[in-house]
């Protein structure tokens, strides 16, 4: 079977619907971009492109030097 080379907007969309998913729930330290490189056999580089990407739709937020995590869920105007 040939190899599968997935892209970072894969990873983003796969992340996303773990967080959605509540497997990564708000507050929470997503694996390290070395960890998730292994996880989906790809390269720090395209991991890293995956961050910006939810970042970017608010579902994630980095601390310089502690990691990434999931941001907290907007409920709305309640």
């Amino acid at each position: 079977m040939p190899a599968r080379f997935l892209t970072y907007e894969q990873i983003a969309a796969d992340l996303a619907e773990r967080i959605t998913r509540g497997e990564y729930a708000p507050g929470t330290k997503l694996p390290s971009t070395r960890a998730l490189a292994e996880l989906y056999s790809v390269s720090t580089a395209t991991v890293e492109r995956a961050h910006i990407v939810l970042r970017e739709r608010g579902l994630t937020y980095g601390v310089i030097g502690r990691g990434v995590f999931v941001a907290e869920r907007e409920e709305g105007n309640s």
